[in-house]
């Protein structure tokens, strides 16, 4: 005969906010709080400054796209080096899949655009209306001239910033020394006017109004984190089995006795959230792990002398089956993980070799199509080639070019060209052969062009020589 079961108690978890309300952020500090503007400062010194950086006599990075180079310090990047850019993308995305498979949403909640600006317009927007509950009886007022004065502040501060983040932008792609002078001047181009201030106008869009909207429902990586999210990620997460059933209390009352868990339902983990989310809800889509609730609750943990981590970095397994954090630690190096890892430090590693050991030279043979070949003065058979050299190093270069492949193959002139800092030369070689010594048809030669002050720098590209 079985027993009858315990009735379960059931736990009805509502939100504390409308969702469709505006967000009003609480302030809060914190260990990471000081983390994530750490990031914003970080994130903003190289934003801002690397266009500012003087690099052998120019901008230390630099996008020219009129001239179809890209300056990486002491890298210089030709169209030629597309393949670069797709190695840096899939990077990119391994490292997307590794840090979201070890602890979330790491990017997001620290170093994304979207939150940094976000954490500086709500940082302004804190100095000129004041903290939450000034901000959001200020909102709900009606207009008056002092409204109208403060609001217009708040926003020409938020443009301006705007603004300035479009010029930054626009002057890794136009030197910003030149850029500030155009526009001191009113003397800026056309399309340099629209991209500053298409980005300067998303910059306020995004990080003024759309903000929550922004992650929720705009950026594609909330939409697919879940399928690189296990049970031992690091998330933020609420302890349900520590912190329910959750009630107020005064600070002297036996929550044990009382029969509640250790969270006193105050809400102060909703007010900070930037995405107006209540953790103790479980793991969401809106969450961007900026972890600004697990400063709050530990403020809160500490008045009450309660043990800090009733909301905390774990991991769901950790959480239900109460780990230490040497055990989380041991979970993360899991397969899944490992392979990540060695993937992203393979593709990283070769890609870093190809960059430091790539040839400050690059050379294109192109056969002349209007003749394929023909008899010089002297009864030799002639071909036309064009030769062009492009100087990927910042210093002047002189080259000598050696013809192989074939008896009695040589030039009708001394093949030597000269090229300027991070340049293009062409000349025209014609290479000649005796009628005797070859037989009719096409033959494979090749032509290696090195550097006149270091033979050690050299290409060698092979072509065709026609014998009619």
């Amino acid at each position: 005969m079985s027993l009858p079961r315990p009735a379960r108690r059931v736990i009805e978890i509502k939100p504390v906010i409308d969702p469709d309300a505006k967000v009003y952020p609480r302030s809060i500090q914190g260990v990471f709080q000081r983390w994530r503007w750490g990031f914003v400062w970080l994130t903003q010194l190289v934003f801002y400054g690397l266009c500012w950086l003087p690099w052998n006599g120019r901008q230390a990075i630099l996008f020219d796209l009129e001239a179809r180079r890209a300056y990486l310090f002491d890298l210089v990047l030709w169209p030629q080096d597309a393949i670069y850019l797709a190695l840096l993308l899939i990077l990119c995305a391994l490292a997307l899949f590794l840090f979201t498979t070890v602890a979330g949403r790491l990017w997001c909640g620290y170093s994304c655009p979207q939150t940094v600006y976000t954490e500086l317009f709500l940082w302004i927007e804190k100095l000129v209306e004041g903290d939450r509950p000034r901000r959001m009886k200020f909102d709900a007022a009606a207009w008056s001239p002092r409204k109208l004065r403060i609001k217009a502040t708040k926003h020409a501060l938020w443009l301006l910033v705007g603004l300035w983040t479009g010029i930054s932008f626009v002057g890794y792609f136009t030197p910003i020394r030149e850029l500030t002078q155009d526009l001191a001047t009113l003397s800026l181009g056309p399309w340099e006017s629209f991209w500053v201030l298409f980005y300067g106008f998303a910059t306020y869009g995004n990080a003024g109004f759309l903000r929550e909207q922004m992650c929720i429902y705009i950026c594609p990586y909330a939409q697919f984190q879940f399928v690189m999210f296990d049970r031992d990620t690091l998330l933020i997460a609420y302890d349900k089995e520590r912190g329910e059933p959750r009630g107020s209390r005064a600070k002297e009352v036996d929550a044990k006795a009382a029969g509640l868990g250790d969270c006193i339902d105050c809400s102060i983990c909703v007010q900070v959230c930037p995405t107006g989310i209540d953790i103790r809800n479980g793991l969401q889509l809106e969450c961007i792990g900026c972890a600004a609730c697990i400063d709050a609750c530990d403020q809160v943990m500490d008045k009450m002398n309660y043990p800090r981590g009733l909301i905390r970095y774990a991991t769901e397994n950790a959480v239900q089956e109460r780990l230490p954090r040497r055990d989380i630690i041991r979970r993360a190096l899991r397969p899944r993980v490992l392979t990540y890892l060695l993937i992203f430090v393979t593709a990283t590693s070769a890609t870093a070799w190809s960059l430091l050991t790539r040839p400050p030279l690059k050379v294109d043979i192109i056969r002349d199509r209007t003749t394929l070949s023909r008899e010089a003065a002297d009864g030799s058979i002639e071909n036309v080639f064009r030769l062009r050299v492009i100087n990927a190093s910042e210093q002047a270069h002189s080259y000598t070019v050696r013809a192989d492949g074939l008896p009695t193959l040589s030039f009708a002139q001394p093949a030597q060209i000269s090229v300027g800092p991070a340049a293009t030369g062409d000349a025209t070689l014609i290479l000649r052969v005796d009628p005797g010594a070859v037989r009719m048809g096409t033959h494979q030669i090749r032509l290696t062009v090195t550097d006149a002050a270091d033979p050690g720098v050299s290409r060698t590209e092979a072509t065709k020589f026609f014998v009619p």
